[in-house]
């Protein structure tokens, strides 16, 4: 079979799909509550990052722990950050998975310009494995449509 599962097996399918996406959902939502444990606890040991849409290089092979490093330092002093992520795609392939989905980040931060907010679209291509019961993102690339908004964010005074 293609999807890794029995044909006759379609609620298990619907199952892991759910699982996926349900870990998916709590990365960004960890990241929006800076819950920088949860982060990682949803992404592997070892991950393959492409954010060469947004910074250019080239992709990497990292580690969770440095990308939610990296999350924490690039994210942590704003005052708010939103993640709203919608039209998934998933495919279970036995203990893999793959999945695609739109995906909007606000970020909010008050500052002597006037100009709090900055928002990126884009969407979003992940590879899963299922580890400890659970699904991990091992593979994590972000596809920019647009930046708009402050694009300067972090170099702005802040209020007060």
């Amino acid at each position: 079979m293609s999807n890794g599962l029995r044909q006759e097996d379609p609620l298990r399918r619907l199952l892991e799909k759910d699982a996926v996406i349900t870990t998916l959902n709590r990365l960004f939502r960890s990241v929006d509550e800076k819950d920088w444990k949860q982060a990682e606890d949803c992404l592997a040991p070892h991950v393959l990052l492409d954010v060469t849409s947004l910074a250019g290089g080239e992709p990497e092979n990292t580690t969770g722990s440095a990308i939610v490093d990296g999350w924490r330092d690039g994210l942590g002093h704003l005052e708010a950050v939103h993640h709203q992520a919608g039209n998934y795609e998933v495919d279970i392939h036995g203990e893999a998975a793959t999945a695609t989905c739109y995906g909007i980040a606000y970020h909010y931060l008050p500052n002597d310009s006037g100009r709090h907010t900055r928002t990126f679209v884009g969407t979003y291509d992940f590879g899963l494995r299922k580890r400890r019961g659970g699904w991990e993102v091992d593979m994590l690339r972000y596809n920019l449509k647009f930046l708009d908004g402050n694009t300067d964010l972090e170099g702005q005074e802040g209020d007060g």
